[in-house]
């Protein structure tokens, strides 16, 4: 599929948000210099700083945290009301990073649009909860006191997201987080720096109008050792980090090292995927992984029925691929391939299908397509799907922000979005408080 524009147009829409969109508190500059990613084309004329120096995030937490001092004392429907502007201004700007989302991660134009609604959506929702978050009045077991749940915003979220929802998670985090009180240190994938870049200078924007610091949203373009910096760095109060397994584990080792929290959304491998109408990949790279995978199918015992090729032309695009004959437990299976290729497994049991989608190490989304009303209720049910998204007569994307988004296992257990995923973002303490002029113990307890 082409892309709507040129690489020269959506040069001039990045120049536009560069020079005529009020800055954030965004440090990327150095001597280090790259073409951005560009999977529908593989050449540009032009080059831009991507990358940000240890001290350059040194100086982005200190200002974060100065900037949390003056969020946090916002009432939270005040924090809400600027979330709502920031949904305002992204659906205003809605075309163009939907172009910049496909022109820079790959994927088709309508994806690009629908993921920056998604953001949007979040907004929408966020400002709603922001005049709900909240704990019970407990019943207390002694006279003349009252037992309340407080919660309060953690203090600085920092948020590492991945190449392939650019946009998406990091709105999913920033604007619960946001409602909550938090500020937000946000690295985005090296490969999609042009959309991290426009989308903090439109939050800029909206927080400056209204006399906020722009560092309560703030950015650093990096690599791994800015990734790195921040899972060990005891000022991060929360670390979201979406990516591949192999890294979350390496990430969640840092964090709990300082007994830090983290909230992880790894690898999906889900169980159905079907897609006819895509972009290019990503990257070079993700071209070599899909040919490897290929292989590796028919080295299995796999025939692929279907696609297998990169397609000749300019860009990474492959073929859709079909693979047949693999066993259920064939090690490709259960591999996560960021690539169009699915692989059709034949059952015969209920059980047995239920026990292969279940017996794989990822546990992200699964869907089931059926009209049996009892096979969707044991879909759903103990013995089940054991995913933390699962879908009867669906396919396994396009979960709605109301509900929490993540997965189970090796996807990290982490929720993000709707549901009560916004106590992530805060800490909760129990509160006693008495108003008689006695001092009884709980239980009952009396000293002699």
């Amino acid at each position: 599929m082409e892309h709507p524009l040129s690489s020269e147009g959506i040069f001039l829409l990045v120049c536009l948000f560069f020079f005529f969109v009020s800055s954030a508190h965004i440090l990327f500059l150095d001597s280090n210099f790259k073409q951005p990613n560009m999977p529908y084309w593989n050449q540009t004329g032009y080059k831009l700083p991507v990358k940000a120096s240890l001290e350059d995030y040194e100086e982005t937490v200190k200002k974060a945290k100065e900037a949390w001092k003056v969020w946090a004392d916002i009432p939270a429907p005040k924090r809400g009301e600027i979330v709502r502007q920031i949904g305002d201004a992204l659906r205003q700007k809605i075309k163009v990073l939907g172009s910049l989302v496909s022109l820079e991660m790959g994927k088709i134009f309508v994806e690009g649009v629908g993921e920056v609604q998604e953001y949007v959506d979040v907004c929408d929702y966020a400002v709603g909860l922001s005049r709900m978050i909240g704990g019970p009045i407990l019943p207390s077991e002694r006279p003349g006191h009252a037992l309340i749940e407080q919660w309060n915003p953690v203090g600085l979220v920092g948020i590492i997201t991945a190449f392939n929802f650019p946009v998406a998670v990091y709105g999913w985090n920033s604007a619960i987080a946001m409602i909550c009180g938090n500020a937000c240190l946000w690295k985005g994938a090296p490969t999609t720096s042009l959309i991290s870049v426009a989308v903090t200078k439109i939050i800029a924007k909206v927080l400056e109008d209204n006399r906020v610091p722009g560092a309560v949203c703030s950015l650093v373009c990096g690599g791994a050792d800015i990734g790195t910096a921040m899972a060990r760095d005891e000022r991060m109060d929360l670390l979201s980090f979406t990516g591949s397994t192999k890294v979350g584990k390496q990430v969640a080792l840092m964090v709990q090292e300082r007994f830090g929290r983290s909230l992880l959304e790894l690898g999906g491998n889900n169980a159905i995927i079907a897609d006819t109408l895509y972009g290019p990949l990503h990257t070079k790279e993700a071209v070599k992984m899909f040919l490897d995978a290929v292989e590796q199918a028919k080295q299995q015992g796999g025939s692929v029925v279907c696609g297998g090729k990169v397609i000749n032309r300019p860009g990474n695009y492959v073929e859709p691929t079909i693979v047949t004959g693999l066993p259920h437990n064939a090690p490709i299976v259960h591999t996560e391939t960021f690539a169009p290729i699915l692989y059709v497994l034949k059952f015969k049991e209920e059980e047995e299908v239920f026990a292969w989608n279940n017996e794989v190490k990822q546990g992200l989304s699964s869907s089931i397509f059926t009209k049996d009303l009892g096979r969707i209720f044991r879909w759903l049910g103990p013995k089940g799907s054991d995913c933390g998204i699962v879908n009867v007569n669906i396919p396994t994307s396009g979960a709605e922000i109301g509900g929490a988004f993540g997965g189970e296992k090796h996807t990290g257990g982490g929720r993000e979005s709707g549901s009560d995923s916004w106590k992530l973002y805060m800490r909760r303490s129990t509160c006693t408080i008495n108003y008689s002029k006695n001092l009884p113990l709980a239980q009952g307890i009396k000293f002699q």
